[in-house]
């Protein structure tokens, strides 16, 4: 599988090979990996691609009073965030996606990466000091960590890896983004990791044909979250990524989720002046 994940038609990964990466266990990062705490002047292109970076997702409601704020009060406020957010571009990268009309338990959320979370810490507790914050209540929190690939390696499983290191998007650019946190069971990291290689092979191998039109990344969440894994996805399919889910559900694996979405999130990508200006409408 490419470690590449760019907002672009050419970086693409599934979910197959997102909970395929799943299943091993974790290995340690090189401090190295990171760049020191004094130096992290953050590049789009290279933190959505390098391990050892963390990932928050904070999911938020409007509150009802919203709509009464008088309505130039309510743009002033979107471009608070945006002010917001160019001071902290040295320490986080963040993006913002709209889900109000989609789902009920939020109206838009934030994926925050920064190398040290205590920066991506203070990013959302100095939102939640702006107007829109002041008037909106977290939903859902997930926290992970991006790590290499543990499975379906060319080592491990060369010809599964040619395949998804192979394949490419080519669909249009993405208008719908998802999230889906995913929990195992203790019977699955309890089962020899050779028979979980095997398992994950049968999971992937169904999911090469969707390499074109859904993208995704992973992160790890085990003991610092409620779940194991935050599969993030990209697409602008939303019928192919149905069906992808759809062949997942049939393999033998998914017998060993004890949790899979719950919520699964879904929204649209818009840059976050985008998304602050649509909230302010």
């Amino acid at each position: 599988m490419s470690k590449k994940f760019f907002r672009s038609p050419r970086a693409t990964v599934v979910i197959g090979a997102a909970i395929a990466a799943m299943v091993a266990g974790m290995p340690s990062l090189a401090a190295a990996q990171q760049p020191a705490a004094d130096n992290m002047n953050i590049e789009r292109a290279k933190i959505l691609v390098q391990p050892g970076v963390f990932g928050v997702f904070t999911m938020f409601k409007l509150r009802p009073e919203w709509s009464r704020v008088a309505a130039a009060e309510r743009m002033k406020a979107a471009n608070e965030v945006k002010q917001l957010i160019e001071k902290h571009k040295n320490n986080v990268l963040v993006d913002v996606y709209l889900t109000r009309g989609l789902e009920t338990g939020s109206d838009f959320f934030f994926r925050v990466h920064a190398y040290d979370l205590a920066k991506a810490q203070t990013f959302m507790r100095q939102f939640r000091s702006t107007s829109i914050g002041r008037n909106a209540d977290v939903s859902e929190t997930l926290v992970g960590l991006t790590k290499p690939l543990n499975y379906i390696t060319k080592t491990d499983s060369p010809g599964l890896n040619a395949g998804l290191s192979s394949a490419s998007y080519t669909g249009p650019a993405p208008r719908y983004t998802l999230v889906v946190p995913v929990k195992k069971s203790a019977e699955w990291w309890n089962i020899p990791v050779d028979q979980r290689l095997r398992e994950m092979e049968a999971h992937t191998a169904p999911t090469l044909a969707y390499l074109v039109n859904v993208k995704r990344k992973l992160y790890h969440s085990t003991g610092i979250d409620d779940t194991d894994f935050i599969t993030y996805f990209e697409t602008n399919d939303l019928g192919a990524f149905n069906n992808l889910m759809i062949s997942l559900a049939s393999v033998p694996e998914n017998k060993y989720h004890v949790r899979w979405g719950s919520p699964t999130v879904l929204g649209t990508i818009h840059s976050p002046e985008e998304v602050m200006k649509a909230l302010a409408e």
